[in-house]
């Protein structure tokens, strides 16, 4: 969740940030434009979910 799209991925791959360093290099294979913050956390913890991660998984392969 960021306002910043760009510079997320950007420090994701470039190991700066230590949760995901490694797990790097990343592809991205989707995005979500949420009106608000509260909206926003709620579809994140969707795709962090066992559903959701399913249904990312079908999207990368």
């Amino acid at each position: 969740m960021t306002k910043d799209f760009a510079e997320r991925f950007k420090r994701h791959n470039s190991k700066r940030e230590k949760t995901t360093r490694a797990y790097a290099p990343f592809e991205l294979i989707y995005i979500e434009k949420c009106s608000d913050r509260i909206e926003a956390r709620k579809r994140e913890k969707y795709w962090k979910s066992g559903i959701g991660k399913e249904r990312l998984r079908e999207l990368r392969d």
